[in-house]
């Protein structure tokens, strides 16, 4: 059996855009420390933005402000809640005193962990919808809120995921989040097309970074690589690209999109596959054996 050609991206250090593309605009990126975020915010960099590094911990934006600055990029640490009123409107005051009127905002903060559904608390549920759901919504609605007061246009990127449209086991609270967070992307897109603001979502497949879970085990990648029709997760930098691209004047046509990169996981059928293990019967929810 032939193996699969993977393509891969190009080097971080050649972006498919100038880095001139988004000079002079200010991208508020939550969740922007580590991880997607991360990869989003060093992507709006790469082309020129200047970036407001948004999280609960200090410690963890300014992670992200060093590794964004390692590469020439502008950021700044703000420290913020995403599911708090107040402190989102503080955070956004303190962005555009840094850095001048916020134009893009990327909704990256969230969280994930497995727990079968039956076995989760209120409290499980909470902590990864109130992030994504919450979170999404307040920043978003302050951000259109100065750009409409402004008079002037902008952009939003959401963070989504694939499995929206299929579900995941153990994953009932992250699924329910990421459907809102793209039904919101079509709604904001609708109520603020007239006011020049656009809005997107990426949902993404599997895309290794530090604190995923198949990060932290290595020898899973090469089978987590096999299932996939492309042949490989997905790269960080490809993530932040097409984020950018959403953001950028290249795609002044496209909003209230969700735009899918999995590298085609979600197309995956066979008519002989293995047997499907109940998640309640597996060594780990996430795993795919007993």
């Amino acid at each position: 059996m032939s193996e699969t050609l993977m393509v891969e991206p190009p080097p971080f250090e050649s972006p498919p855009f100038p880095a001139t593309m988004l000079a002079g605009q200010v991208a508020f990126v939550t969740g922007g420390g580590s991880g997607m975020g991360l990869g989003m915010a060093c992507a709006l960099a790469q082309a020129g933005a200047a970036i407001a590094v948004v999280g609960r911990s200090v410690e963890r934006a300014r992670e992200g402000v060093r590794a964004i600055t390692a590469t020439g990029g502008t950021a700044q640490a703000v420290v913020a809640d995403v599911r708090d009123e107040a402190q989102v409107a503080a955070a956004f005051d303190a962005a555009e005193a840094l850095l001048g009127p916020v134009s893009i905002l990327a909704n990256n903060a969230g969280g994930n962990f497995p727990v079968l559904a039956e076995k989760m608390s209120s409290n499980a549920w909470k902590a990864i919808t109130q992030i994504a759901i919450d979170g999404t919504f307040l920043c978003s609605a302050e951000f259109a809120r100065r750009r409409i007061a402004g008079g002037l246009g902008g952009a939003i990127v959401n963070n989504s995921a694939q499995y929206i449209w299929t579900g995941f086991p153990g994953d009932a609270h992250s699924a329910a989040a990421k459907a809102a967070v793209a039904g919101m992307t079509r709604a904001m897109a609708r109520d603020w097309a007239g006011h020049g603001i656009r809005v997107n979502c990426v949902a993404a497949g599997f895309f290794p970074h530090a604190a995923s879970t198949t990060a932290v085990q290595p020898e899973a990648m090469p089978q987590l690589d096999a299932m996939i029709p492309a042949g490989r997760t997905g790269r960080m930098r490809e993530f932040g690209w097409i984020s950018t691209f959403l953001c950028s004047p290249l795609a002044a046509g496209i909003t209230g999109e969700v735009l899918m990169i999995d590298g085609a996981e979600s197309l995956r059928r066979a008519l002989l596959s293995p047997a499907f293990v109940p998640p309640r019967e597996r060594a780990e929810i996430w795993g795919y054996t007993a």
